[in-house]
């Protein structure tokens, strides 16, 4: 995993010191199929069932960045899959933080758990839920006050109301769209600051199920 963390940094895409920390933290290799543990440490994309991938490394370090997760966020964690960035996620926001985690294929809402349940720690920061996520956790984010932050892991063809909506002001709302990957910031009056980064490939976002 070193090797890994040393080739991100080196490539510019790792730059934040907690971020690094995290990646250093949790291991990619107890997130991907015992089959392709030997490929764990590539930066590429893997599959991990049911049509779906655990992204490759330098593309999550550089959404991770872009989110900037903050010790004490809430963030809500759109289709965890193999649950890797969800546990990246909880290990930055730290004891006061939590990571709301979605995931609508039945099969990955378990291993994505029964993996992150390797890191006890980071375990209870994370609320886990096997359901479409178009509308978001309204009774969640009204309770929290509106989210820091939301970040989708696959390729979003609109990105649902819900969303924009359940942020607060000053959240942060990352997702892959049309090969670039897309930063909305929230600001006041409903209006939102968009950022585009082209050049990425990503799995469809599953809404219907």
């Amino acid at each position: 995993m070193d090797q890994l963390v040393k080739f991100l940094i080196s490539g510019g895409l790792l730059k934040d010191e907690r971020i690094i920390a995290a990646f250093r933290l949790v291991d990619r290799k107890d997130f991907v199929p015992r089959s392709l543990a030997s490929s764990a440490y590539f930066d590429e994309a893997l599959p991990i069932g049911e049509g779906q991938t655990i992204s490759a490394p330098g593309v999550v370090a550089f959404m991770l960045s872009l989110l900037a997760p903050r010790v004490g966020d809430c963030l809500v964690d759109i289709g965890y899959g193999s649950g890797w960035q969800t546990a990246l996620l909880a290990a930055l926001v730290g004891e006061r933080g939590k990571v709301y985690a979605m995931e609508r294929l039945d099969k990955l809402c378990e291993v994505g758990k029964e993996n992150v349940k390797k890191y006890k720690p980071l375990f209870p920061r994370i609320r886990f839920y096997c359901q479409n996520a178009k509308d978001g956790l309204p009774l969640e984010a009204k309770m929290v006050g509106g989210f820091d932050g939301l970040i989708a892991a696959a390729e979003v063809k609109e990105v649902p109301l819900a969303w924009r909506d359940q942020l607060k002001i000053g959240g942060r709302l990352i997702y892959p769209r049309r090969n670039s990957i897309y930063k909305e910031t929230k600001l006041k009056n409903n209006n939102f600051k968009v950022e585009i980064y082209q050049g990425f490939v990503f799995v469809p976002f599953l809404e219907r199920g």
